[in-house]
């Protein structure tokens, strides 16, 4: 166990019932600050974290699996947040009962849906390879008590792809979907590293995201974003109230 990690599990029972949020854009981080009842006027800057409120501190990662890590990681440092929560907006996958553009997802799982192995006759996770890239291979799961107060307040809970390439095709769109299995509802940017680096120091975690976009073929996805980010704000207003 490296110094770092040791710290965190030494800090463990020493955090308290903080939040930190997790954001990977600005106009998500102004959603989600509006929601909690901060209307910022100065820039939100990357990986600086902010004290909201008496429950909850706000950080913005910028996009990509290394930016959520590392700002999520560097936010714990010096906090005593015990759960980490990323929100944001996502883009809807085609399953056979696909999400509406505003709906509200709860990631029961965050997956990460595009580290392995490219073959000529299947793609294969790199879990499957030996190197399992999540607490459970590719996933990182939700915690449980964080699940009972948060699934009621999304439209929908199943897995969220974590992608380091959005989908731009039908063909990719389908093939990301065909990775996560019939729980399969949104691909983003951030999650499972998020949630990865959450756990390994020790904080609970969840992923919640509204659709602002279809994916699929790009010249016809259809967006909404200001829709997503309004829903967003009602999210965070609600997440203020049960948390």
């Amino acid at each position: 166990m490296s110094d770092l990690q040791q710290q965190f599990v030494q800090k463990k029972t020493g955090r308290s019932a903080r939040y930190l949020l997790v954001v990977a854009a600005e106009i998500e981080a102004r959603a989600v600050l509006a929601g909690l009842g901060v209307h910022a006027r100065d820039p939100v800057r990357p990986w600086e974290k902010i004290r909201v409120t008496d429950k909850f501190d706000l950080v913005l990662s910028g996009v990509g699996k290394a930016n959520g890590a590392g700002a999520c990681a560097a936010a714990l440092a010096d906090s005593r947040c015990g759960a980490v929560v990323n929100l944001g907006i996502c883009g809807g996958l085609p399953s056979p009962q696909p999400s509406a553009i505003g709906d509200a997802i709860f990631a029961l799982h965050s997956q990460f849906a595009d580290e392995g192995i490219e073959r000529s006759s299947a793609w294969l996770p790199i879990s499957q390879a030996g190197f399992p890239a999540g607490i459970q291979g590719d996933l990182v799961p939700a915690d449980e008590e964080l699940a009972s107060l948060l699934v009621p307040r999304t439209d929908r809970a199943g897995i969220i792809a974590t992608v380091s390439s959005c989908s731009g095709t039908d063909l990719r769109a389908r093939e990301i979907l065909r990775r996560l299995g019939p729980d399969g509802l949104a691909e983003a940017m951030e999650g499972a590293a998020v949630g990865l680096a959450a756990a390994r120091l020790g904080a609970r975690f969840a992923e919640v995201r509204v659709v602002s976009n279809t994916t699929g073929e790009r010249e016809r996805q259809v967006w909404d974003i200001p829709k997503a980010l309004a829903r967003l704000e009602g999210l965070a207003r609600e997440m203020s109230r049960v948390l």
